[in-house]
């Protein structure tokens, strides 16, 4: 019996979503020695204890002769399973029906491992926004999704997944109002300062997502839309506040009770059949479904679901004073750890 060759393809999000179904394809067919070409990258599935061995860039040399040629391909597409589409299953389902066929069953979350490297820059980096801001909680804050454009300073998405730039502004606004200290998780830079906030918001630049797996792995508490930052949060239980436009919150894959998903558009929202079929009446009628504006229990609701699970304590606590994993650390250094990937913005008069 030949062994299997699976195509994992898309952004991060949909790959993290492919790994319980992997794992148990593992577990449930032990004499199948398959093998994952990881289409859209295989960061996700690096230190994985089982999978890593077992994933290979598409590009890597002579893997047809040597890993593909005598296995059954399988291309997987979780968009095309019929429980997905009709909004009876989460995307892992979806994955997990069409690598195991058993239909739809409870999944555990995706196992996601970091190595000592990405814990203790994710750490240091926290670590340096709090004693900058002197805050005692960091929220790391994804406004805008993979379909987002950036349009010489609007941000939009016409797919409605991501924040309105100016609803984003006010999620900041009234996080700090609260407390939190920001750290922006987003390729698109937002002059929050110019817009109003009174503080500076972090944004660290050019790091993966395994760096920014390891920042949310030790922030306090993550909010975010329908994107890649709701998937590490939900692998490394933390808490989190996931905010839905035209995304169905069936179709998300949270296994953590600790991960609150706030849908603001029940009523207009119309299903996309992404990687289906394009249809441009659903994509204009979903245009406007993240958008919040006026509607103020909307933005109610975002900021009591961060003050219920990760409440600011009413005296500030001193810095965090020791690293992941039990490592050694000097808390009393006058010595700032030297983090290229980590910028402060500005406040309003210019001065850090």
């Amino acid at each position: 019996m030949r062994s299997s060759v699976f195509f994992i393809n898309g952004g991060a999000g949909r790959v993290i979503n492919s790994i319980p179904a992997l794992e148990l394809f593992h577990t449930e067919n032990p004499d199948d020695d398959f093998v994952i070409i990881c289409e859209g990258g295989m960061d996700m599935f690096k230190n994985h204890p089982l999978l890593h061995s077992r994933a290979f860039e598409p590009n890597h040399k002579g893997i047809f002769d040597e890993k593909i040629k005598d296995r059954n391909c399988v291309s997987t597409e979780p968009y095309r399973v019929w429980e997905y589409y009709n909004q009876k299953c989460s995307l892992a389902q979806a994955f997990d029906i069409q690598i195991n066929n058993k239909g739809v069953r409870d999944l555990p979350k995706p196992t996601l491992k970091l190595n000592t490297e990405e814990d203790i820059k994710g750490f240091l980096a926290v670590k340096e926004v709090k004693e900058k801001t002197k805050k005692e909680k960091v929220i790391v804050f994804q406004p805008f999704g993979r379909s987002s454009i950036n349009a010489n300073g609007f941000v939009y998405d016409s797919g409605g997944r991501s924040f309105d730039t100016m609803d984003s502004f006010e999620i900041v606004k009234r996080l700090q109002e609260k407390g939190y200290a920001i750290m922006l998780m987003s390729e698109f830079s937002v002059p929050y300062s110019d817009l109003g906030a009174k503080e500076p918001v972090s944004h660290p630049q050019n790091i993966g997502l395994r760096e920014w797996a390891g920042i949310i792995k030790n922030a306090d508490h993550f909010v975010g839309c329908d994107s890649v930052g709701q998937h590490l949060a939900n692998s490394l239980d933390k808490p989190a506040t996931v905010v839905l436009g035209s995304t169905f919150a069936i179709n998300t894959s949270h296994t953590s009770s600790n991960i609150e998903i706030i849908d603001i558009d029940t009523d207009k929202k119309r299903y996309s059949p992404i990687r289906i079929v394009f249809d441009d009446e659903v994509e204009r009628n979903n245009d406007s479904c993240m958008k919040i504006g006026d509607n103020k229990s909307i933005f109610d609701k975002i900021i009591n679901s961060v003050t219920k699970r990760t409440p600011v304590a009413k005296t500030p606590a001193s810095n965090i004073k020791s690293l992941p994993n039990n490592l050694a650390f000097n808390a009393d250094s006058k010595v700032t750890p030297n983090l290229p990937f980590t910028t402060t913005g500005k406040k309003k008069n210019g001065k850090k």
